[in-house]
């Protein structure tokens, strides 16, 4: 079908390479536009063309050929997908570039990637707002770890994605390895309190502006949190759509996410998750380029709306061109 050629963008500096190409993978065999595909190697260097589907075939590109700028003919594409997960990539960074560029792209702009990209800073942004999240704490390397409230909580670092970085902490005695683990990845780390015996929701949001929300869906998982592996190895999470909730509960996750939403002033789409604890509703995080892998929640939120990957992959196109 034809329509506005689109540049995806895969791979990435960030520790999320690997998932970033697994999203490809799944765009590529089902969007409906004519797609070139550009990969990002772990070095910061491009490749392109083959080379770049020979890194899509891998499943990884430790190194690229071409420095930033890559040598592409930017006229020929009308809309950029930056699927680019974390650091370097989701964080507004690429965005800067196709802004000055001026070139039409999937996904929330500069300063919205920015601050969500950063969990320190979103929270203070929906605190503010009377969006209710859980306590939490910014700390930066070098200071004293004075955490205002009891353990056992989490230690992430600010700007990352994945639950990497990520450790759960039950004492004080562990918090000292916690950070330092957290500032492997981000010169800032958050502490979360960790609250006991919680449900984790998650809603899709699609729009400019005035976004939809999908239905609410609700994961659940062994172990002792929703990490890395949990995340991205099949069989291993499980996604109820919808949430077995209460109208009243759906209603209230999904007007909190499109709050959250236009606060923040998120284009295109996003993934907002959230904790329900006896009844109360805590928005835990929002992701600007959520993950479009086989068992990526995103893409199945809006299937059990009703809206095919084909169609979600159309409307994103639509509303960059928007």
């Amino acid at each position: 079908m034809q329509g506005p050629e689109v540049l995806l963008l895969a791979g990435g500096r960030s520790p999320e390479h690997e998932v970033s190409l697994s999203s490809a993978k799944g765009v590529l065999e089902h969007i409906p536009f004519p797609t070139e595909l550009a990969v990002i190697a772990k070095d910061g260097r491009w490749l392109l063309g083959e080379r770049a589907r020979e890194a899509l075939k891998a499943g990884a590109a430790p190194k690229g050929e071409h420095p930033f700028p890559p040598p592409l003919d930017w006229d020929r594409y009308g809309v950029v997908f930056p699927l680019l997960h974390g650091r370097w990539g989701e964080d507004g960074t690429v965005q800067g570039f196709l802004e000055l560029l001026g070139k039409p792209y999937v996904g929330a702009g500069v300063a919205a990637s920015a601050l969500c990209m950063d969990k320190d800073l979103s929270k203070r942004v929906l605190a503010q707002a009377g969006v209710p999240v859980v306590p939490w704490v910014a700390l930066y390397p070098g200071e004293a770890p004075l955490v205002p409230f009891d353990p056992p909580f989490f230690v992430k670092p600010a700007n990352t994605g994945s639950s990497i970085g990520i450790r759960r902490v039950e004492g004080y005695g562990e918090l000292e390895a916690a950070l330092a683990e957290a500032f492997r990845h981000d010169g800032k780390a958050v502490v979360e309190k960790a609250l006991p015996g919680v449900r984790e929701l998650e809603v899709g949001v699609l729009g400019n502006v005035f976004g939809e929300a999908s239905p609410v869906g609700e994961v659940r998982y062994r172990g002792p949190f929703y990490d890395y592996e949990t995340k991205y190895t099949p069989g291993r999470a499980e996604l109820l759509v919808p949430a077995p909730l209460d109208p009243g509960t759906q209603e209230t996750v999904q007007e909190l996410a499109l709050k959250a939403y236009r606060l923040l002033g998120i284009r295109g789409l996003a993934r907002v998750d959230f904790f329900l604890l006896e009844g109360e509703v805590y928005l835990n995080e929002v992701n600007t380029l959520p993950g479009f892998t086989p068992t990526s929640m995103y893409p199945r939120l809006f299937a059990a709306g009703g809206l095919p990957y084909p169609q979600l992959l159309r409307r994103l196109v639509e509303l960059a061109l928007a």
